[in-house]
């Protein structure tokens, strides 16, 4: 072909490629296909024209996209400035009917609160209780009817509103798995109860004192209730109005969004948790600086969850937003070669749970069996002496604590050596065989190696302290890497623990990441299964099994042991399955093996029109 020919039918594209280069925001995969292409129309050129210029300039493009590609590597502050400017409001612009839904709702409800005890004066202490009625009633005899918000140190109170608002959101934003309706249930009775509140203290002539001292904080607090009502309505509409998408499809793609709006709401909760904490109780401060402190609030949040998105809705997208894409109902292959975002890798834990989830269930379902056997065998005494759950919403989750109680049942710590081993091992050698069909792992190496990595995890369950969880989090990344690592690599555990620290180094928020989300996720799960239903299918065994009472409870502590550990078995397999992938991510961006790779194969075979030149 002559070289005139040959710019002519490739100017189009090599016009392409520099328009993407030139613009601000670059997919890196998108760009890592623009590599190849030019690649092989760089290899074209040196062997057909070594000494013309075209060459000259492909060489120069080809080196523009390789540093492009390390250049559009998302740096965490990047990926965040993203989430905050781009990703999350145009998420609110797309929730806006929800949103409004949720904010009429709330509006509605509490207007039925304040008439409602405007109709009954008993109402109030129907909803606020007669112990909260009472000491307010003492608080305004005494002239400090906001008395309340003093009781307590600054710090301690910050704390446990923080903690309260952060359930009360997040329960807002579970409930709506139940098609929404539960989401839906909570916002009334919120709504409900803060409107009752109100009209409690506008019915003794504090209004103003009220609203400026409740409002100072609640601003943010009710604002980020309502987000929370507007994520959980967005979750279960995926539930009841799929479109073209499978109901599972669209339940992952409305779940997807529901979360991160649920992430945008974390810094309000804890904002309005240091306010009431630490300026609601100053009541003496002037009645003008508390207005505008609401005031400024209200701006806050008007302009960042209201005015902000709809202005970006109104600019062109750049590029696509993250985890738009759902993937298509057909079996798919995971790619174990690209560097993938924390929300590419949560898409993927669904995709490799799809493919494999009956032998992960098999799994999660022996060892539950092996831990409850073993309860029943090896408890001194009868189970329920041991292991109490409960009855009613949340039941299983108020008795987990006694599952790591090893002080009160002293083998717990081997048991959940041996199940967690055997779970992160069996998943393990599933993401190793996918990556790698050809590699075969020897289980009890591999298995011997985990036991390892597990049991620093095990050590912490065994301390029983408020912040047990927390650090069983923070720690659960690097002991998954590790074991991931050593079975993988094939390497001793002191080998494959300094490789772990080497592929968190620089990644520790992509990780920390990964987490918060698995845990929103995993807790969503959990709190699913743990409701009214299953206790009311507990009745229907005990209807169908005929034992005494006495055998009926113990039968019953033992089935709710299997089930609670069966539910958290398959929690832990999400993470499990996360940081194994998100290992090939680390991988890849440590050492660009798969990239370098391809760099490699460049004018080893040269191409004519996409074929193979011969000899």
């Amino acid at each position: 072909m002559r070289e005139t020919n040959f710019i002519q039918q490739n100017k189009g594209k090599w016009q392409e490629f520099e328009a993407a280069l030139d613009g601000e925001y670059a997919d890196p995969d998108k760009l890592s296909d623009q590599f190849v292409q030019i690649t092989d129309d760089l290899s074209y050129a040196r062997t057909f024209y070594p000494n013309r210029s075209v060459r000259v300039y492909l060489n120069s493009l080809a080196q523009r996209i390789f540093f492009k590609i390390y250049k559009s590597r998302r740096s965490p502050l990047r990926r965040i400035r993203e989430f905050w400017l781009e990703e999350l409001p145009r998420l609110m612009y797309e929730s806006r009917r929800e949103f409004l839904l949720s904010f009429l709702i709330f509006v509605v409800f509490f207007g039925i609160g304040v008439l409602s005890s405007a109709m009954d004066p008993e109402f109030a202490e129907v909803i606020l209780g007669p112990e909260y009625i009472a000491e307010t009633e003492r608080n305004i005899e005494e002239d400090d009817p906001m008395a309340i918000y003093k009781q307590r140190g600054q710090f301690g109170m910050s704390l446990g509103i923080t903690a309260n608002n952060t359930w009360v959101a997040f329960l807002t934003f579970m409930t709506g798995v139940l098609f929404g309706v539960g989401t839906i249930a909570i916002m009334i009775k919120n709504a409900i109860m803060i409107g009752v509140f109100q009209y409690f203290f506008i019915e003794r002539g504090l209004f103003w004192e009220s609203f400026l001292t409740v409002w100072v904080h609640g601003t943010l607090e009710i604002s980020a209730i309502i987000i929370a009502g507007a994520a959980g309505i967005t979750m279960g509409k995926g539930l009841v109005f799929p479109g073209t998408y499978t109901r599972a499809q669209s339940f992952q793609r409305s779940a997807r969004r529901g979360v991160k709006i649920m992430i945008g709401i974390v810094p309000i909760i804890i904002m309005a948790g240091i306010i009431e904490g630490y300026l609601t109780r100053h009541t003496e401060t002037p009645d003008v600086v508390r207005g505008a402190f609401i005031l400024l609030c209200l701006l806050f949040v008007l302009t960042y969850f209201v005015w902000y998105p709809y202005t970006k809705s109104r600019q062109p997208l750049v590029k696509p937003l993250p985890d738009a894409k759902i993937p298509p109902d057909n079996i798919q292959r995971i790619n174990f070669t690209n560097i993938k975002s924390s929300g590419e890798i949560f898409g993927n834990i669904f995709l490799f749970y799809r493919n494999h989830f009956g032998k992960i269930a098999t799994v999660a379902a022996l060892t539950a069996l092996l831990f409850s056997g073993m309860v029943v065998v090896f408890t001194i005494g009868k189970p329920a002496e041991s292991f109490q759950f409960p009855a009613g919403l949340l039941g299983m989750f108020r008795g987990l604590p006694a599952f790591f109680d090893f002080g009160k049942v002293f083998y717990l710590p081997f048991v959940h050596l041996i199940t967690f081993t055997i779970l992160i091992t069996r998943i393990f050698s599933w993401l190793q065989k996918e990556s790698n069909p050809d590699e075969r792992s020897n289980f009890w190496a591999s298995y011997f190696k985990t036991m390892v990595c597990v049991a620093p995890l095990v050590l912490i369950l065994a301390i029983q302290q408020w912040y047990t969880l927390y650090l069983f989090l923070a720690v659960l990344p690097l002991a998954l890497t590790w074991a991931h690592a050593a079975q993988v690599e094939n390497e001793n555990n002191w080998t494959a623990i300094g490789r772990t620290f080497s592929l968190l180094r620089g990644n520790v928020g992509r990780a920390a990441g990964l987490v918060l989300v698995l845990f929103l996720v995993g807790m969503l799960f959990f709190f699913i299964t743990d409701t009214i239903l299953l206790w009311f299918y507990l009745d229907l065994v005990s209807w169908i099994i005929p034992l005494e009472e006495a055998q009926m409870t113990q039968f019953s502590v033992v089935l709710l042991t299997f089930i609670s550990f069966l539910i958290l078995n398959l929690i832990l397999a999400l993470f499990i399955t996360g940081f194994g992938l998100l290992y090939y991510t680390l991988q890849e961006v440590r050492e660009a093996g798969h990239l370098r790779q391809r760099i490699q194969e460049i004018g080893v075979a040269r191409r004519i029109k996409g074929l193979e030149q011969e000899g």
